[in-house]
This record gives structure tokens, sequence and C-alpha cells, in this order.
């Protein structure tokens, strides 16, 4: 199985690289970091943090995990090579955790030209930033989209139309931002469920440098959850062509 699983993930990450559009995203995600870093941290007289770039995280990521994402599965249906996919000796496992870990790659390279930004940062002020808070913020970067994407990955896996699956993650994902605003609407228990849910809050500790277990625990579940709807999906799949 750990054998199809990084055989898959290569072959993914190969495909988005391959691809103009996985470019593309990349170019987007370092203009949009490069333009909210420039506005934020660059400000003569404020003092030298990354913080507002960390916040900001879970937004700039909004319209580009989805991207990534929407192709994992339903792509592959409507090409028809999901077909032979399922046929193969391949676990639903390995495929499945194959497709999350080639998107995660791809996105931990399109986070590693970011790493010039706390270089800048730490050659052009006095005195220098804290360390901390900005490992707790690539932290939180990862784990943010690690979620996304297993939440793409699930919406993939639920449809053969890739463009579906896109605004499905997107409105989910942006259900899971605002979850805190729309909380204080409504009544409890409800308000205690979408306040639990809510992303900013935990964001927001990361970006200070608190890296609280619950936040940790938070993101690897609920991510852990949204791979296993897409691997259910997938094995629904594979048993129904059968």
């Amino acid at each position: 199985m750990i054998a199809g699983t990084f055989t898959i993930a290569k072959r993914e990450l190969a495909s988005y690289l391959r691809m103009p559009a996985g470019w593309i995203i990349i170019m987007l995600f370092l203009l949009l970091t490069g333009a909210v870093f420039a506005l934020s941290a660059l400000v003569p007289g404020r003092p030298a943090t990354m913080r507002p770039f960390f916040e900001a995280c879970g937004w700039l990521l909004l319209p580009l995990a989805p991207a990534v994402s929407m192709r994992l599965i339903a792509e592959e249906a409507r090409t028809g090579s999901l077909e032979t996919l399922l046929t193969s000796p391949l676990s639903t496992i390995a495929l499945t955790l194959g497709k999350l870990l080639g998107a995660c790659l791809f996105l931990i390279v399109m986070v590693l030209p970011t790493l010039a930004l706390p270089a800048i940062l730490w050659t052009v002020s006095d005195p220098a930033p804290d360390l901390g808070p900005i490992l707790a913020g690539y932290l939180c970067l990862l784990l943010l989209g690690l979620l996304y994407l297993s939440i793409g990955l699930a919406a993939s896996g639920a449809t053969n139309n890739a463009t579906l699956a896109f605004i499905a993650t997107l409105f989910i994902i942006l259900a899971l931002l605002l979850a805190g605003t729309l909380g204080r609407q409504l009544p409890s228990p409800w308000q205690d469920l979408l306040f639990a849910l809510a992303l900013p809050p935990r964001l927001n500790d990361f970006a200070k440098g608190v890296i609280d277990t619950r936040h940790v625990v938070y993101f690897v579940s609920v991510s852990g959850l949204c791979w296993s709807v897409a691997t259910s999906l997938i094995a629904w799949k594979r048993w129904r062509d059968r």
C-alpha cells in the first residue's frame, strides 16, 4: 500500500507541474502573498511581524485550494482514467491517500518560495522579528492547506464534474471562515457549534505564535474525516462498477 500511495502521489505532483494551470496557481499565490506581506509587514513604523500575513492565509488559499483539489477525482472520472485506477490492484486507501499526498506536496512547492518573505523582514527590520510566531504561522499554513485539500478531495470524489467540485469546496471553506460571524446571529447550541467550527480564531492563535494542541487536533481530525468520506465514496464507486 505504501508503494502504491507514493506512486500516486508522485504522479499527481508531476501532473500539476506539467500543466500551465499549476504554475498559474503558484504565481497567483505568490502574487497574493507578496501583496499582503508588502502592505502589512513592510510599513515604516510598524512592528516587524508577519502576524497579519498568517491571519490572512485562510483567505489567500480560499480560491486556490479548490482549484488544486477539484481535479483529484472528478477529472479522472471525466477522462475515464478513474475506471482504470479502480480496476487496478491498487487499494482504495492507497489511491485516495496518494491523491491527497500529491496535492499536499504541490502545496509545499507553492509555499516554499514564501520563505523569502521572513528573510526579507529579518534583513530590513530592527529589532528582528520573533522566530516562534513565524514557525507557528507556517505550521498553520500547512495544516490549513491539508484541511482545504481534504475538503476538496471529498467534494471531488462526490461528483464527476470538476467545476461543481470547485464550487462545493469553495462554499464549504467559506462557511468555515464565516462560521463565527454567522454564529453570532443564532441561539445556543447552534452558536456554540459554529464557534467550535470557525477557522479565524485558530488562525489568529497560530499567527500569535500559540500552538494549541486543540487546534492541531481540529485540523488533523477534520482533514481525516474528509479523507475518510472520499475513501468511502471511491470504495462505493469501485463496488458499483464491479
